[in-house]
């Protein structure tokens, strides 16, 4: 069987684009996970069906930090203890509330939108606390094990 030269070509750059896209993160990388509960509505927009009215859920919250290169004097990401104190004191203004209070005026507390704010609290809080921390921060939040949404970003000082 003859192979030709464009497919030979166009199966290795499929390959080479693969390749860079698994390599492409940081290399380092520590997860820590906790939960919330939390009350919400969709203020009854239309499209959000039944789920539009108030409702709770409870989300188990997963943090990956992630750097290139380990800490030279203690050879980690960060303390687990440390992170897991911080996104206690995080989900610690979400965890039973209403997020309709928390966030009034008709703000749409997706599962998508509190991630970015799970992750925004969480940068404030390392920005002040862990001064030497350059990497990137991952909120994953799982509405139950088929669906979760996440939200990632570079911490800059």
């Amino acid at each position: 069987m003859k192979i030709s030269s464009s497919l030979f070509l166009g199966v290795y750059a499929f390959y080479s684009v693969c390749i860079r896209l698994v390599f492409a993160g940081r290399s380092f990388r520590l997860g820590i996970r906790d939960s919330l509960m939390i009350a919400h509505s969709f203020h009854r927009h239309p499209a959000f069906g039944p789920a539009g009215g108030m409702h709770g859920a409870t989300y188990t919250c997963d943090v990956e930090f992630s750097k290139d290169t380990l800490d030279p004097d203690t050879n980690w990401v960060m303390d687990i203890g440390k992170a897991s104190e911080l996104l206690c004191t995080v989900l610690a203004k979400y965890n039973l509330k209403n997020l309709d209070e928390v966030f009034p005026n008709g703000q749409l507390t997706t599962t998508e939108f509190m991630c970015k704010q799970i992750h925004m609290d969480l940068v404030d809080l390392i920005r002040r606390e862990f001064h030497d921390f350059h990497g990137e921060v991952c909120v994953k939040l799982w509405e139950s094990h088929k669906a979760w949404a996440a939200y990632s970003g570079v911490v800059k000082k």
